[in-house]
């Protein structure tokens, strides 16, 4: 399957309790939603996710996918939508968990009756998606991700886009005879409310024989095919789609998650930090932080950036200087503006989502170890950054980098799969890097300090290409990159190349991919042909 993609910060349910706690943090009043397949095993799953303290859980079903799903996925993958629901629903009420979260549920729902039935097995939400586009005009041609769409439904081209005759009106139509249909089905059972018949599935009733097989009339069957057809159907067993647990636990939602944000160590530094969030004047801030202090910065960056937005706040306003063994998500999600010291170390997840901050992380000034010999950062560190700055006195764990687009880095060593899918910004190891490095980059450039000289055993170079710096621009970029790691950590390593640069250059393999390299020499080629004709202009 090409969508949805896959997650590398999550590989457990411990994983994804984590991201939830980030997200919640860095927006408290956002509803945090997970989607899960409708599958065999599914109602476990939905389990985990609701103890994990997800807000609302989507099951979906049938053939789904995109429009840009390949036609195979899409006739063989993915089962009805009502399996998943309903060992979903069933084990979220045998455990006591169902009041707590909202259920929704997507796949092909058309109709009113697509809506009861759902409700009947246990959703509470309904997703549509198909129906929907083609009330606005969608006829399916599949050419949602090259922009072609003759209907000019999912095309960014104006021409194709003029071709759109859909209408906002069209679709409160469509939805308004959706609920008007839904009303007069639950009128039709005795009922008023939709919450009166959610998860009652002693209420769906099966068809009778001739119902189904009429063996009379105008839509008569031959009495031998409608025999056959009968041993067939006999055969199909619905008990246990539409068993109901007993007890007296809650069918639907009736208790918020409660999500323990009030005594984070970010509500100190939301009150410390005040003058800055409302003034934007400098303050400076020191404090010790324990490792169950979980995505510390995350909620005051959500609060600079709702303010703010994206531009955040001048340079070095929030300066904040830790001590200690900081926990997951340290620095997640931190924006312009705000610095973090760390003096000590940090779990997984750390800089997660960096998007502007600047964040430095060294051991402790009276340890006795080599810094750069150690681990003193965890797993999947930088992990989705977009920007900022990042400098580590140490060495990191593994899947350093994923999917980073614009961030910078530096570090003295990592573990497997460093800079995995990066897209964007600079990363420099001053170390040795574990297997894998730099597999599905597409953009941006790392710098390897390849001292024993064998990191090509440890590069994957299905997509990118190594090379000696030799270029002088990418020799600045690079000592500048080192003197900045200096200037934040105070690194000895970093002090011994600077002092003897011309040595420790030559030791540097720059990686990078091999279409962005393309496009970067385009973009020079351009830039001198301009310089040319300007020049051709003046004379």
């Amino acid at each position: 399957m090409i969508s949805p993609p896959p997650h590398h910060d999550i590989y457990s349910i411990e994983d994804l309790a984590q991201l939830i706690f980030d997200l919640k943090n860095v927006n408290p009043k956002a509803a945090i939603s997970v989607k899960l397949v409708a599958e065999s095993g599914v109602g476990t799953i939905a389990a985990g996710v609701a103890k994990a303290k997800a807000d609302l859980i989507v099951i979906s079903g049938a053939e789904g996918g995109t429009g840009a799903s390949p036609a195979s996925s899409m006739r063989f993958a993915g089962i009805s939508p009502e399996i998943g629901l309903s060992e979903t629903q069933q084990t979220l009420v045998k455990n006591g968990l169902r009041g707590q979260v909202r259920l929704q549920v997507d796949g092909q729902l058309k109709s009113g009756r697509d809506v009861i039935l759902m409700a009947l097995l246990g959703a509470e939400e309904f997703s549509f998606g198909t129906a929907a586009l083609i009330v606005l005009g969608c006829v399916m041609m599949r050419k949602c991700n090259l922009n072609t769409c003759p209907m000019g439904v999912a095309t960014q081209d104006p021409k194709l886009r003029a071709h759109f005759r859909g209408s906002y009106k069209y679709l409160i139509n469509y939805f308004r005879f959706m609920a008007e249909e839904v009303r007069e089905y639950l009128a039709e059972m005795g009922y008023t409310s939709l919450n009166d018949i959610i998860g009652h599935t002693e209420l769906i009733v099966r068809k009778g024989d001739a119902e189904v097989l009429p063996t009379e009339g105008e839509n008569a069957n031959e009495p031998e095919v409608a025999q056959s057809i009968k041993e067939k159907a006999d055969l199909l067993d619905f008990s246990r789609l539409l068993h109901r647990e007993a007890g007296h636990g809650s069918l639907y939602h009736t208790t918020a998650q409660i999500h323990d944000l009030d005594n984070v160590l970010d509500q100190q530094l939301i009150r410390g930090a005040q003058n800055a969030i409302e003034k934007q004047e400098e303050v400076n801030l020191d404090f010790a932080i324990k490792n169950t202090d979980r995505a510390a910065g995350a909620m005051l960056s959500g609060m600079i950036a709702e303010k703010y937005g994206e531009a955040g706040l001048p340079d070095k306003t929030v300066n904040v200087k830790f001590k200690g063994s900081a926990g997951q998500s340290f620095g997640a999600f931190l924006v312009k503006g705000v610095d973090f010291k760390l003096e000590g170390e940090t779990n997984d997840y750390f800089a997660k989502g960096l998007s502007g901050g600047r964040i430095s992380i060294l051991p402790p000034i009276r340890s006795n170890f080599s810094a750069e010999d150690n681990i003193i950062a965890g797993n999947t560190g930088l992990y989705g950054a977009t920007s900022g700055e990042l400098y580590i006195n140490g060495k990191v764990g593994e899947r350093f980098g994923v999917r980073n687009s614009g961030a910078i880095a530096v570090i003295e060593g990592a573990g497997d799969h460093c800079c995995e899918y990066m897209t964007g910004g600079r990363v420099v190891v001053l170390g040795e890097t574990g297997r894998n490095f730099a597999a599905g980059m597409s953009g941006g450039v790392a710098y390897v300090w390849d001292k024993n000289h064998n990191f090509d055993y440890f590069c994957n170079m299905d997509m990118v290409e190594i090379n000696l710096v030799e270029d002088s621009t990418y020799r600045k970029e690079l000592h500048e990159l080192i003197r900045q790691h200096y200037l934040y950590t105070g690194s000895k390593l970093a002090r011994t190349m600077l002092d003897d640069w011309n040595h420790y250059v030559e030791d540097f393999i720059q990686v990078v991919p091999i279409e962005y390299k393309r496009v970067l020499q385009e973009e020079q080629v351009k830039k001198l042909q301009q310089k040319i004709a300007d020049m051709q202009r003046d004379y």
